[in-house]
């Protein structure tokens, strides 16, 4: 059962994929409509990220903004202020359940833009309430809030996408034609450079006093409430398990999403899980300089895989470092494929594809174009989603919670230890032969933020 939290009390209810750049039409804004024809937009988190949410939003008309520090919601409102000088100002909130529930009949969208463990408490609550949702990534802090997320979003026929921005992208889905029609053969290996190493070791460090400004316990949200203390607000929570989902569930949305698609891992119905190195880690915090590796059993025509996803690149395989001499390259948050034809690379957030292997570039004729292109970045994609009735890139029940479980999967290895393989079954969301991992599918949530 999941809850919003009124007012009054708790409102019960039920349970419910050329290369190029991509940057610059991620970032830019497109002209505002006519405000008859405009859609009402709400924004949860406006720092960070949020300021391409904020961005978007003003393309739009903003009814609404949420930020638990009060210093970065003033400057919001001020950009807003400034760009939009003729419309009236947002409300304004530090606490997302009240905003949604006062502004409900004024919005058609919500962008959410908070640190991971927000990003389902918030989204669940929208889509409650029959609204349109984009979540930035990963979708969700744990295996289960994604399918709650997937889920919900069927039962209220509402429109939804993750902030992945190369799955929008012509790198992605030129990556995805060219895999599936055998660009370098069958492909047996990949690997993927995260380019982060978040983390660390030890406990909680000594408590401080709230910061002016910042609305503590609604920053905490759905997590075990603890005293405020330094390395969290308002970027370092990455590091700690029960705010952030270290390196791989940051990055690995972006960097392993053309390996996913592209070779039809989202059809394996099982899979193992082995973490090869890594250190650090604890109860408070995630480990760091980690390697996984996930076996993906054949499927739909393609051999047994292998997935190699290393946090940054000095953790880099010999096979990497070898097609770099190769090929006169540098990887960095860049995969490799190995195919029986020659090797292939996409880069960071998809950005590109190319065919390494000479010989086979030369041969390759690309092939015909299968899957609908993408007009901007995901937010504006969700807009003409909203208006036009198509299904957004990355939507949460077809495209982000496949690849954001499939991605925090690799935490369960993380905390298995290295050496020792994790069996997972996907549809019953579960470690068949190590069940004391489960408790990492799913958390317990403090009253009012459940999901």
């Amino acid at each position: 059962m999941r809850h919003m939290l009124t007012r009054r009390g708790f409102l019960k209810h039920s349970a419910a994929i050329a290369g190029g750049a991509i940057a610059l039409p991620y970032l830019m804004s497109r002209p505002a409509r006519a405000q008859q024809d405009q859609l009402g937009v709400a924004i949860i988190g406006t720092g960070g990220m949020g300021g391409y949410a904020v961005d978007c939003g003003l393309s739009e008309r903003v009814v609404a903004v949420c930020d638990v520090d009060d210093g970065i919601l003033a400057g919001t409102l001020k950009t807003i202020a400034e760009r939009a000088p003729d419309v009236p100002a947002p409300k304004a909130y530090a606490d997302y359940r009240r905003l949604l529930e006062e502004c409900a009949n004024d919005i058609d969208v919500v962008l959410i833009s908070t640190p991971d463990h927000h990003h389902a408490p918030a989204a669940i609550r929208a889509i409650d309430l029959g609204k349109h949702v984009f979540a930035q990534k990963p979708l969700a802090h744990n295996i289960r809030e994604c399918a709650e997320l997937a889920r919900a979003a069927r039962e209220k026929g509402v429109l939804t996408q993750m902030g992945n921005q190369g799955h929008c992208g012509e790198g992605f889905r030129r990556a995805c034609e060219d895999l599936w029609a055998g660009v370098v053969g069958d492909v047996t290996e990949t690997h993927s450079l995260l380019g982060r190493n978040f983390g660390g070791t030890g406990g909680r460090p000594e408590t401080k006093p709230i910061p002016a400004g910042l609305h503590w316990d609604e920053w905490i949200g759905p997590a075990p409430y603890r005293d405020y203390h330094d390395g969290l607000h308002p970027f370092s929570w990455r590091n700690w398990r029960d705010f952030g989902t270290g390196t791989i569930g940051d990055m690995a949305c972006h960097n392993v999403d053309c390996v996913f698609f592209g070779l039809k891992v989202n059809e394996a119905k099982t899979y193992t899980i082995e973490c090869l190195n890594t250190n650090g880690g604890s109860e408070e915090m995630c480990a760091q300089n980690n390697i996984v590796r996930y076996d993906i059993p054949e499927r739909a025509g393609m051999p047994a895989l292998k997935v190699y996803v290393y946090d940054h690149g000095d953790l880099k395989s010999d096979v990497m470092k070898e097609a770099e001499k190769e090929f006169g390259i540098e990887l960095t948050e860049d995969t490799l494929y190995i195919g029986s034809k020659g090797f292939y690379r996409t880069g960071g957030h998809a950005g590109d594809a190319v065919i390494l292997s000479p010989d086979r570039a030369k041969e390759w004729e690309k092939p015909a174009e299968v899957l609908p292109r993408v007009n901007g970045s995901p937010i504006h994609d969700l807009y003409d989603a909203i208006r036009n009735g198509t299904t957004p890139a990355s939507n949460f029940p077809d495209a982000a919670t496949p690849l954001t479980s499939f991605v925090l999967s690799g935490q369960l290895a993380q905390q298995a230890g290295v050496g020792k393989k994790v069996e997972w079954d996907v549809e019953k969301m579960e470690c068949t032969n190590m069940p004391e991992l489960n408790q990492y599918v799913r958390r317990t949530y403090r009253p009012g933020w459940e999901v």
